[in-house]
């Protein structure tokens, strides 16, 4: 649609032209019930009253709306004829005055994709649920304005809702007279307005501290979700961790939180983790756990619930000008999450899952050819929306964690609180931030910027050790690489360790340095004369974000002796390591897999574990040969049993390996098995077979044939519910069977009938890894198909099925050309959607690397 994607450009004249004195917004959700509206889509009124300045009366400007129609438009008290002024996403704005007041009657349209007002129905119990959902742009579904994160100012919302139901936005709310009237905000951008309504489950609690000044502050908590999740909803966790986590703020930013109250929604069908609404946070109800999970499941709800309260000083407090700082606030969210989950929580080994995990999220998207610097530059809003990525997140977080190693943490945190004073309600870019490091830390931050925030790509380290004749380091030096595409060498500040076995057999570090490696190579000079180690663990401590790699002799201890590595991290960065060896191309898939099957087993962290077997799984569909793939699998769902068998009875690691077993099962023993436990006449000492176990066990019976649609139906009449039905759907995709693939594919492709979570669930049962033959039509559809898609669908649609739906698993030349000759052919293709493409050649292309690798192994 013309204009709705709005440039940066267009953004910066309009900043430059108005600034917004206020909005007040009405929304009439009564239509949220009932019966429909024919064949269109089903609607609600929004009214929206926007004041605003114009430094030059006279000239012209635009509103921003995505609606099926407008009612009306008036400006100054002037009515346009809204035929004339709004083009379907944009309402021109003529001969402004010096102020201005704008008001929109319009009939929005309630969404089933999860972007702006989404409209989710209970099939457990027939109630409906709304909540709405922004980030970058889409509060121009739901009321007009100025859809920019440039153009603050204060909210009023008013909102009628049907009868019963309980109302929440930003601001403290209450109901007169039949509608919910809210507290004005504080200036804020509108991407991170808010509106829930619904007949929500709804649980309070109240966090109360003495500031410093002897004021008292108390801010009252809420938490939501379906009334249908409400027996497993742990609502006192959530509030623990809250509360834990404004104490750390508080002790930390020397700033009181500045939005009063503080509600948390869990709500269905939601396409992020979380969305940081001041006063009303955004979670995905998946982090309400219907069935036993392991810890790591709650550090990661915990560290998710964290990084969205960063977020309120971070993006909402002080706000980026444009996407193209979009680091400000996720980069320091993502750190800040991992910070204070270390320093507030229960989840001390936080530091473990953010080397192990986040940063293999921001090593793969930062080896892409979409990489780019962690201050990116966003064109548009498309652009934007794919630069939510593990760049801007986990790169991102991961510099400032070598920036905290390179200022001091003291330093750090001086900046950010001076940060807050001088920018409060407003909006910065990169040379905000740096001016008050600079004053904090005394450095110059000029050339740690440029080499860190503003060019792309990731550098290995490698050691180099050379030995005297009687077996000590003569010396211990550092080798850095950068890929010829991006080859920056940057200053890295990293401590170096030695390890040797012990006489009992545990590799132990005996010796550690920091120091500062400084282009090609340095001399680590304080390791000099050390007795020779086994292993040498560049960037151990995980002070710095690089590659790391190892010289011959550490590379065959870990080989060997890599279950006997006792610190934690230590082990979770060698594991990371390999599998970016793998990746790589330079380690065969199948010595991971081996590495896991010997060693996984005494993996003592659970988010670790978990890892290697989401890596193991990757690795043997991805980068194994493809004739070493039956072998590998069946190796895999061996270790897989017996280590389940094994495990501690009711422990952590014995569900993930139950988990991971069902994953790997394909022999007819072990599907038998998966029936058994699903019928009771099996059973596994320890292991509560729950209702989220079974579906996990049901989708590889599904895929190999043995569950058919009537045992998948049976199961969800015992699971009647939102969750169950997603599970029921993606175990129906997964079915062998060349009519269920066309059903899916008419589906998702063809058709916009189903909402964004049933999309997902369809997409994720699709394609299957046992399946690669059935599957090989789909490769010609799908460059036949995806620009129509991206077109005709919302960019959340678009970006589920281009991703989603790439024929990854036709892993050949023939594949790889197909995509070439599509990319050719489609110059001028929507640059977001070439990104799209390009990353997922460029994985294909990694695959295919790795698999020639793994071949001269055989």
């Amino acid at each position: 649609m013309p204009g709705e994607n709005l440039t940066r450009d267009e953004a910066r004249e309009r900043a430059a032209l108005l600034s917004v004195d206020g909005y007040e917004v009405s929304l009439d959700l009564r239509s949220a019930i009932g019966e429909g509206h024919g064949d269109g889509p089903r609607t609600f009124r929004s009214v929206t009253t926007v004041r605003f300045r114009c430094a030059e009366p006279g000239a012209a400007s635009f509103a921003d709306l995505i609606a099926p129609s407008v009612t009306a438009v008036s400006l100054n008290g002037r009515d346009l004829d809204p035929g004339e002024v709004f083009d379907g996403s944009r309402i021109l704005l003529e001969d402004l005055a010096a102020d201005n007041e704008l008001v929109v009657d319009a009939q929005c349209a309630y969404s089933r994709t999860g972007e702006g007002m989404h409209r989710f129905v209970d099939p457990e119990d027939g109630e409906v649920y709304l909540y709405t959902q922004y980030e970058p742009a889409d509060s121009r579904r739901v009321f007009a304005g100025f859809e920019q994160p440039d153009l603050k100012a204060p909210f009023r919302f008013e909102v009628r809702a049907p009868e019963g139901w309980t109302v929440w936005s930003n601001g403290a709310g209450e109901l007169a007279d039949g509608v919910w009237r809210f507290a004005e905000t504080k200036p804020i951008s509108t991407y991170i307005t808010c509106v829930v309504a619904g007949p929500y489950h709804y649980v309070t609690d109240t966090y109360e501290r003495v500031l410093e000044d002897g004021t008292r502050l108390e801010i009252p908590l809420g938490a939501m979700c379906r009334k249908g999740l409400a027996p497993h909803f742990d609502a006192d966790d959530v509030f623990l961790v809250t509360k834990q986590g404004l104490d750390f703020f508080h002790d930390h930013v020397d700033y009181p939180y500045p939005f009063g109250k503080y509600d948390q929604a869990f709500v269905p069908e939601y396409n992020l983790g979380a969305m940081e609404n001041p006063g009303l946070v955004t979670f995905r109800e998946e982090f309400i756990f219907r069935g036993r999970v392991t810890r790591a499941s709650y550090e990661g709800r915990a560290n998710v619930v964290l990084h969205e309260m960063a977020h309120m000083w971070f993006g909402d407090l002080v706000t980026m000008e444009w996407w193209d700082d979009l680091w400000l606030k996720e980069s320091f969210a993502d750190f800040m999450g991992a910070f204070s989950l270390v320093g507030a929580t229960r989840f001390t080994d936080g530091w473990i899952t953010f080397a192990n995990r986040r940063k293999a999220w921001a090593y793969r998207a930062d080896q892409l050819p979409s990489t780019h610097p962690v201050t990116a530059d966003i064109r548009d809003l498309q652009d934007a929306k794919l630069n939510f990525d593990g760049i801007t997140y986990a790169k991102g977080a991961s510099v400032l964690k070598q920036l905290v190693a390179y200022v001091g943490q003291d330093a750090f945190l001086e900046g950010a609180r001076r940060y807050f004073k001088r920018h409060a309600y407003g909006n910065t870019r990169l040379g905000d931030l740096l001016s008050v490091l600079e004053e904090t830390s005394g450095r110059d931050m000029t050339a740690w910027s440029r080499s860190w925030l503003q060019t792309a790509g990731v550098n290995s380290l490698t050691p180099q050790v050379l030995l005297t004749a009687d077996g000590r380091i003569d010396e211990l030096a550092i080798v850095q690489e950068a890929a010829e595409s991006h080859p920056e060498l940057r200053p890295h500040r990293v401590a170096v360790g030695l390890y040797r076995r012990t006489d009992a057999g545990a590799l132990e570090r005996y010796a550690r340095a920091e120091t500062d490696v400084e282009g090609a190579r340095t001399v680590v000079t304080e390791l000099a004369g050390a007795e020779a180690p086994e292993l040498v663990l560049v960037n151990d401590d995980d002070l710095t974000y690089c590659k790391i790699r190892f010289d011959e002799t550490s590379l065959a201890t870990l080989r060997e002796h890599l279950g006997a590595l006792t610190d934690p991290l230590a082990r979770a960065l060698c594991w990371s390591a390999l599998w970016n060896l793998t990746r790589d191309a330079l380690l065969p898939a199948r010595h991971f897999v081996d590495l896991v099957l010997r060693f996984a087993g005494r993996e003592s962290d659970i988010g670790v574990l978990q890892m290697l077997h989401a890596w193991a799984e990757s690795a043997l569909e991805h980068y194994a040969a493809p004739a070493w793939r039956e072998t590998g699998g069946a190796l895999l769902a061996e270790g897989a049993r017996r280590e389940l068998e094994e495990a501690e009875p009711g422990s952590e690691q014995q569900l993930a390996w139950a988990r991971f077993f069902a994953r790997a099962a394909s022999a007819p023993g072990d599907l038998r098995l998966l029936q058994d436990l699903l019928s009771g006449t099996a059973t596994v000492d320890g292991l509560d077979v729950d209702q989220e176990l079974r579906w996990a066990f049901l989708e590889p019976l599904a895929a190999h044939g043995v569950a058919d649609e009537k045992a998948l139906a049976e199961e969800l009449a015992r699971d009647d519910t939102a969750s169950g039905r997603r599970h029921q759907v993606r175990c129906l995709a997964a079915r062998p069977s060349a009519e269920v693939k066309a059903q899916c594919w008419a589906q998702v492709v063809e058709s916009d009938a189903l909402s964004n979570a049933l999309v997902e669930a369809t997409i994720s049962g699709f394609a299957q890894a046992s399946q690669r033959e059935l599957l090989a039509p789909y490769a010609r559809k799908y460059f036949a198909a995806i620009e129509r898609v991206w077109a005709g669908r919302s960019i959340q649609i678009g970006m589920d099925v281009v991703r989603g739906l790439f024929p990854a698993l036709q892993d050949s030349q023939a594949t790889l050309d197909a995509t070439d000759a599509w990319l050719a052919a489609h110059e001028d293709a929507a640059p977001a959607l070439r990104r799209l493409v390009l990353e997922a050649r460029d994985d294909l292309a990694r695959a295919l690397r790795g698999q020639a690798c793994d071949a001269t192994a055989g």
